[in-house]
């Protein structure tokens, strides 16, 4: 049942629904990098002049364009780490295009969904990303003290994370927070293991943009293969 929900996700993140979601939430988090990055180049304009006068050495020039020139180098190094957890937030918010497109694809016979408020569909995604965000924070304390161990702590904090949040995503489309809650708890170690499984990608670059979108997808067919055993 898991490999099947995995395979018709992947499946899914090449039909052209997803992959608007996928390239809008790269082209957002793209934007949002460069823009940090005028901005520190604002910065460096601002408080570090273009040349410097040393004693016994001179003037110095070309140091603000130096500066800037190094920020770009670091902007890079920055984006190689920030883009995955930055795209994934902007995908956050467009996940239920995902469900809607898999659902439309896969269950056309199915009724119209429960409509959520944008307070709660926010509110849902916040979470999910400050829940993710603080317990990877808290793992990489973690790691240096159980170094054999710290894949295994990884895919396990993760795929708990991953498996619940994306299920519990999927499910309230259909069903209230208390049913699909139970609904979660009946099927935890199922769910689990799926997240564990969606977690591997994530220390893949390039991959690892992928995984918001092709979770939304596998947990939609999770949660509708669980509801119907």
């Amino acid at each position: 049942m898991i490999f099947t929900a995995i395979g018709r996700g992947l499946s899914d993140l090449f039909r052209p629904g997803a992959m608007k979601v996928l390239l809008k939430g790269i082209g957002l988090a793209l934007a949002l990098l460069i823009a940090l990055w005028l901005g520190l180049l604002w910065l460096i304009g601002l408080f570090v002049p273009e040349t410097v006068t040393l004693p016994w050495v001179g003037e110095i020039g070309w140091i603000g364009s130096a500066v800037g020139f190094a920020s770009f180098g670091v902007m890079l190094i920055a984006s190689v780490f920030l883009m995955a957890p930055v795209t994934s937030i902007f995908t956050g918010f467009f996940l239920e295009d995902v469900a809607e497109m898999v659902e439309g694809v896969h269950y056309p016979q199915l009724p119209a969904v429960r409509n959520l408020s944008l307070s709660e569909s926010l509110g849902d995604t916040l979470r999910f990303f400050g829940v993710i965000l603080g317990a990877n924070l808290l793992a990489l304390v973690i790691y240096p003290f159980v170094i054999p161990l710290a894949p295994l702590l990884f895919l396990g904090l993760n795929g708990y994370l991953l498996g619940r949040e994306y299920f519990q995503m999927a499910a309230q489309r259909r069903m209230h927070r208390d049913e699909a809650r139970a609904l979660y708890d009946a099927n935890r170690g199922t769910v689990w293991l799926a997240g564990a499984i969606m977690a591997l990608p994530l220390s893949v670059p390039i991959v690892n943009l992928a995984v918001p979108v092709v979770g939304a997808a596998v947990f939609t067919h999770l949660f509708h293969a669980v509801r119907g055993r």
